[in-house]
């Protein structure tokens, strides 16, 4: 929240992986300096046997109780290899009230256009844009990880011909850039490897800390709808009901 208030923004969205468990702590954190909270959740959507990313943001009461019963569909009947995994039906009848960003390369849309089924990926974002009828996002990022800028391209290409809005992010894990190694040591951590394994994957960059307006607005020059859209992302947000424990 400090940080946030440091870099003069208005709004924060912060989205666990396939949980909500940090929604109170930090609701009370950006209310208490007056930005405005955006809830959500980051899920793994079941695709031709893969798991592929994709993002969702509370924006009404409905959507927020949605949310919370996806997620508990989830942990409850959709367990794989101890995380959840989400068949998109389970998606599509929570969808009311959700905003959805497609997970940019990691996304199966972004999964198809880099595997060069560019129909496919065509079939899949007309498929998700009826699923949230002006809510859906095409993600773009550029945190300096492998094959994001031929990603961007291609999805971009793809948005115009699609008349589908695009986003975007920088898929935020810490809030420095000095910040990396430390993290890098956490994910160690959680996968039970060693900083100097060189069979580990390498899957985040120095680039992903929470980088400035001017910053993304720099990075994004050349897509200033980008960035527009992510204000746009930022409606007003009820307060969630009151959560028994």
């Amino acid at each position: 929240a400090a940080r946030a208030v440091a870099l003069g923004m208005p709004a924060v969205a912060l989205t666990d992986q396939d949980n909500l468990f940090a929604l109170i702590k930090f609701y009370k954190a950006m209310q208490s300096v007056g930005l405005k909270p955006i809830v959500g959740c980051d899920v793994r959507v079941e695709h031709e046997g893969q798991a592929c990313a994709l993002t969702l943001l509370v924006c009404s009461q409905e959507g927020y109780r949605n949310l919370i019963r996806l997620v508990s569909r989830g942990w409850l009947e959709g367990q794989q290899l101890e995380r959840p995994l989400f068949p998109r039906e389970w998606i599509a009848e929570c969808a009311s009230g959700l905003i959805a960003l497609s997970g940019g390369h990691d996304g199966d849309i972004g999964q198809a256009l880099l595997g060069g089924r560019t129909e496919q990926a065509a079939q899949l974002l007309q498929s998700w844009m009826n699923v949230f009828p002006d809510r859906f996002y095409i993600e773009l990022s550029r945190a300096g990880r492998a094959r994001e800028e031929e990603y961007l391209h291609l999805a971009v290409d793809l948005a115009t011909h699609n008349d589908c809005p695009v986003v975007a992010t920088n898929d935020v894990r810490f809030l420095e850039r000095d910040d990396y190694e430390a993290h890098e040591a956490r994910v160690c951590i959680q996968e039970s490897r060693t900083l100097d394994d060189p069979r580990r994957p390498r899957n985040y960059s120095p680039c992903q800390y929470l980088r400035s307006v001017q910053e993304m607005a720099e990075l994004f020059e050349d897509i200033p709808e980008a960035l527009a859209n992510s204000v746009e992302i930022a409606p007003p947000m009820p307060s969630p009901p009151p959560v028994t424990t």
